[in-house]
């Protein structure tokens, strides 16, 4: 295939991609409900999503193809979230109606006042939207509680760290997630078979609660869900991202650090009876902030994996010195150049079973014979 052909091939695959949000109303638009997969306890639930009022389709363009797509597109981007449109959630017998901010956004805390069964992780929640002047919506999104099993929470970074996202490599990024082999060319080798592992635990059946975390905005979820599903990765409850918030009242996006800083500290307070591993790069914050972390909380976190995609020895010397700091702590910081030793390190800390350290090894090696 020439050049020409595989980027314009990469265009229409990115163009669909980023029409696909948009397409569930068949064109007719009014407004539209996107919940993001909810995670929580048998305490308390958390769900968000947001609430937009999109335009309709003219009947003049054609149901599919590039033209199609091109008009979605062009519905994403001046679509509009719903300002004090009431959202009724239901799990189970507990219900919550919250409003939607300015942005279209609702954020439910849930009570969980009856309890939920504890044979299974995931449980439906029933979302019913009605707002001034629109159509009401009823519409439904999972939530992960996780079993008795659990016995470990897992809060991994994305970029850089689950999948290849340097700032100067974007366009390269989306190129090989949409023409190359996905499987091949954007996560790194060995994520997928770490994070089962991970997820698994040593008895195979653990369902550990594995959380999300990146500095992008809430506008590439799906994008992010497309990624996680092609490669195979635990989709884990939920993926966080930061709703940018770019306006004139509030021109520039949350600072990553402070974001990751407030989330991290949420999921050790929901799953206070959990231990904990963070997963993060060295290209970032991730080292001083899962530092400070450690600090606050000195009992809860096992391991802190930084997989090195900085070859810059001053940062090395950094993350070198705060590694220093664990010292006399039960927590270990281990900067790690591939998956392996990530997965040796938390098969000896007995986080993961013989099994899953294996096919690590197998996956990794795998992409070393082959790496096209």
């Amino acid at each position: 295939m020439s050049a020409l052909r595989q980027w314009t091939s990469f265009v229409k695959r990115l163009v669909h991609v980023i029409a696909k949000p948009i397409k569930g109303d068949s064109g007719r638009g009014g407004m539209v409900v996107h919940p993001y997969r909810g995670y929580g306890s048998q305490h308390e639930v958390f769900v968000m999503g947001r609430v937009f009022r999109q335009a309709a389709l003219s009947r003049a363009i054609p149901r599919h193809g590039m033209l199609r797509d091109t008009a979605d597109v062009a519905r994403r981007i001046l679509r509009r979230g719903l300002a004090e449109a009431q959202v009724e959630i239901h799990i189970g017998e507990n219900k919550l109606c919250v409003g939607t901010d300015r942005d279209g956004y609702f954020d439910v805390h849930l009570p969980i006042s009856h309890a939920l069964p504890i044979d299974v992780s995931w449980h439906r929640a029933d979302i019913m939207v009605h707002c001034s002047g629109q159509t009401p919506v009823r519409t439904h999104v999972e939530v992960y509680v996780p079993p008795p099993e659990a016995d470990l929470l897992v809060i991994s970074d994305i970029d850089d760290t689950v999948m290849f996202t340097g700032v100067a490599e974007k366009l390269k990024m989306l190129y090989r997630l949409f023409v190359k082999k996905p499987h091949r060319r954007t996560a790194f080798p060995g994520v997928a078979s770490l994070y089962q592992a991970l997820h698994r635990g040593v008895s195979e059946r653990a369902e550990r609660p594995i959380l999300y975390v990146s500095r992008g905005p809430w506008a590439i979820y799906e994008m992010l869900e497309t990624f996680f599903q092609i490669n195979r990765i635990p989709v884990g409850p939920i993926i966080f991202l930061r709703e940018w918030g770019i306006s004139l009242r509030r021109p520039w996006p949350r600072r990553a650090e402070e974001h990751k800083r407030d989330l991290i500290d949420r999921m050790l307070t929901l799953y206070n009876d959990l231990p904990c591993i963070l997963i993060g790069d060295s290209g970032q914050h991730d080292p001083e902030v899962y530092i400070e972390i450690v600090k606050a909380y000195p009992d809860r976190i096992k391991a802190i994996y930084i997989r090195r995609v900085d070859k810059n020895p001053k940062r090395e010397q950094a993350i070198q010195r705060l590694r220093d700091e664990l010292i006399g702590t039960q927590c270990e910081l281990v900067l790690a150049a591939d998956s392996i030793l990530i997965a040796e390190h938390a098969h000896a800390q007995g986080d993961i079973s013989a099994h899953g350290l294996a096919a690590v090894q197998r996956d990794v090696e795998e992409h070393r014979n082959n790496p096209t």
